[in-house]
Order: C-alpha cells, then structure tokens, then sequence
C-alpha cells in the first residue's frame, strides 16, 4: 500500500504528522477552547505519547492523521485523519479532526474530511467509516452530517455520553 505523503485540499495543504509536528500539537493540546471536545489539555509528555502512538498507527496501517496549513500564509490549522479505533467492543476506523480556534466556522473540518474520506474510500478501500463527539458538540455533529454521515446511536466514550456516527460505501 502506498502512504499518502500530502495531499491539497481547495484551501489547505496537508502533511502526513512527523514528529517535528511536535510544537505546533503542543500548541494545540495546550489549547483549552480546542481541548474541551478532545479528553482536556494534554501535558509535553502525554503529546510526545500522542505523536508516537499516531506515528506507529501509520507504520502498522498505513494511514493516520494528517497536519494541515492554509496554503496561503502556512499557518498550521489542525490535524485530521483516519485511526483505527476500538468503540464498544468493535474494531473501526474514525474519522478523527482537530481545529485551533481561529479557524473554527469556516468549513475547513469538512474540506478536510471530504478529501481524507475520499483517500479512505477510493484509495484504501474502506467500506464504512465512523465518526463520534461529544453529545454537547453540535459544530462536530454538523460536520459530520455536512459530510454524509447518518447517527447511529449514544455511546459511553472516555466515560462520557457521545453521539456515534456512520457512513458506508
């Protein structure tokens, strides 16, 4: 399988996460507004541990999360992608996305989903993939409509109440 490297979006450029991504993550995980959704700020360590354990999921898989930056002036907007993950007993792959603030509200979280779901669907050949938030994220949850994806069921995340998400093929 070949790795998806970049990749542009109409607005964004898109690299696969390195480790030199290291202090625009910590940046992000320090981050409360954009934290709040994401299990809460995260300490030096526990972002080094987040970067690892991304860096392994694409030497395992194949694919993972990407960094994104505005074409225009390469300021970094967040990070998305696809991650396997263990959601009540099920193995799946979610798609996963993480914006800082000043980027919110512009639709940047579906122009990056629309081409990672396209990476997932007509390169890699996934037939579904999931998506879940927060009960109380209503921008999350109007992304992931936004972007086909049809409620399933609330779920128990983290030990927080989540709304679960599904699109297939």
């Amino acid at each position: 399988m070949q790795l998806i490297e970049t990749f542009t979006t109409h607005r964004l450029c898109a690299e696969r996460l390195k480790f030199q991504h290291l202090n625009e993550l910590h940046c992000m995980h320090q981050n409360q507004q954009v934290m709040a959704t994401l299990g809460g700020v995260r300490s030096d360590e526990e972002t080094r541990l987040f970067i690892l354990n991304n860096l392994y999921h694409w030497q395992r898989y194949g694919f993972g999360l990407w960094v994104f930056r505005d074409k225009i002036n390469s300021q970094f907007v967040g990070r998305a992608g696809l991650r396997n993950t263990h959601v009540e007993g099920n193995d799946e792959v979610e798609l996963a996305y993480a914006l800082m603030v000043n980027y919110w509200g512009k639709g940047l979280a579906t122009e990056m989903g629309e081409q990672i779901l396209k990476i997932g669907f007509e390169l890699l050949k996934l037939q579904e993939v999931v998506c879940f938030t927060l009960t109380t994220n209503k921008a999350s949850q109007k992304v992931m409509e936004k972007l086909g994806f049809k409620y399933e069921r609330e779920i128990m995340h983290a030990s927080l109440p989540h709304l679960f998400y599904r699109l297939t093929v």
